[in-house]
């Protein structure tokens, strides 16, 4: 669905296997306001055909290495897939196909000719069975053409009755579409029936509009004489009105779409609300850290105080020693006293153990 173009719309009473059928074939629709599709007919040299054809394939696949010869000798090697065109019958028939020769062949060398006249003759009826379910119509063309009328497509609507119907078709969608509604705060089992007939008894009245409105058009008012049009005019009232109708239904269910928006805005703020008190604890968790922190960032200034003065204290200790001449000043002693204070301040300074004994205090 866009803008201006609908979705087509299927009468709800459908069976559910063929409104499936039919949406998911929409290429096989016909709109209302054409014919109905006929019924498939068969020619006589269709049924000639096929009397020859079927008994040959069947034969080709079901009893001689048919699976084999196709794809070795047949199949174009220009092919990027050998298997594409036997794989239309499904996997079950294409590795039927390649095994019951080499079956047949296996009973045939260990004596069994009856067995693999039996296998030949159960392969031969298989892909008859299986030709004949082929050629048959195809389910959505039967559903499309015996339900003719039924579904509605874009081509059944001007675009007057198109814009009414997408409008109709939004709020339906906004109401199924809801957190309300698959939360269960809205009657789930009501709306999945009733909206759904609410949306074809719309389309189906517009469908009708257009019907009217198409034929008054080629009715060519403007050659009509002002008698005849006041004839007509009671036709206009009666459409006008149908209109307006159908208009007012379509805003109670975009009303019914906006409470339900309403209800999923009330359903979302419940939801915060709900998970407000755990969240409220993470936060104090978080805050809790970060007072932590600042504490820890304190403890460290305070140790990183600590070790500059004992620096200071020890290289003062070492200038009284070198002045009172009890260690010359080119000692390696001193000069080893004087690093090891320098890297106490260091270590001090980006100890893992600090943070440690900064968190426990």
């Amino acid at each position: 669905m866009t803008d201006d173009r609908p979705r087509p719309v299927f009468d709800p009473s459908l069976p559910a296997e063929d409104r499936e059928s039919l949406a998911a074939a929409p290429e096989r629709l016909v709109a209302a306001s054409l014919p109905a599709p006929p019924q498939p007919r068969l020619s006589p040299a269709t049924i000639v055909a096929r009397i020859i054809w079927i008994p040959v394939f069947a034969f080709f696949y079901g009893v001689l290495p048919g699976g084999w010869i196709r794809l070795f000798f047949l199949a174009s090697l220009d092919e990027d897939d050998l298997l594409s065109g036997a794989l239309r019958w499904g996997r079950g028939a294409v590795l039927a196909m390649l095994a019951v020769p080499i079956v047949q062949v296996s009973l045939l060398l260990l004596g069994q000719p009856e067995a693999a006249a039996a296998l030949a003759t159960a392969g031969f009826a298989g892909w008859t069975v299986g030709a004949l379910r082929h050629l048959r119509e195809p389910e959505a063309a039967r559903a499309a053409r015996e339900h003719h009328g039924r579904y509605l497509l874009p081509a059944d609507f001007d675009r007057p009755a198109a814009r009414l119907l997408v409008r109709a078709q939004r709020a339906v969608d906004a109401v199924l579409g809801s957190q309300a509604q698959a939360a269960g705060l809205l009657d789930a089992i009501d709306n999945a029936t009733e909206l759904p007939r609410q949306e074809w008894a719309i389309a189906s009245a517009l469908a009708e509009h257009t019907r009217l409105r198409r034929e008054r058009r080629a009715q060519q008012p403007d050659r009509l004489s002002a008698p005849v049009r006041a004839l007509l005019e009671p036709q206009r009232h009666a459409l006008d009105l149908s209109v307006r109708s159908i208009t007012e239904r379509i805003e109670a269910l975009e009303s019914y779409a906006r409470s339900a928006h309403a209800a999923d805005e009330a359903f979302h703020e419940w939801r915060v609300l709900r998970d407000l008190p755990e969240q409220n604890a993470r936060y104090r968790d978080l805050v809790a850290g970060t007072v932590r922190d600042t504490l820890a960032v304190e403890v460290i200034d305070r140790l990183e105080s600590d070790a500059r003065r004992a620096e200071a204290v020890l290289r003062d200790r070492i200038a009284s020693a070198v002045d009172t001449g009890l260690v010359s000043a080119t000692d390696p002693v001193t000069d080893s006293a004087t690093e090891l204070a320098t890297n106490s301040v260091m270590d001090t300074s980006t100890d893992p153990a600090s943070d440690e004994a900064a968190g426990g205090r």
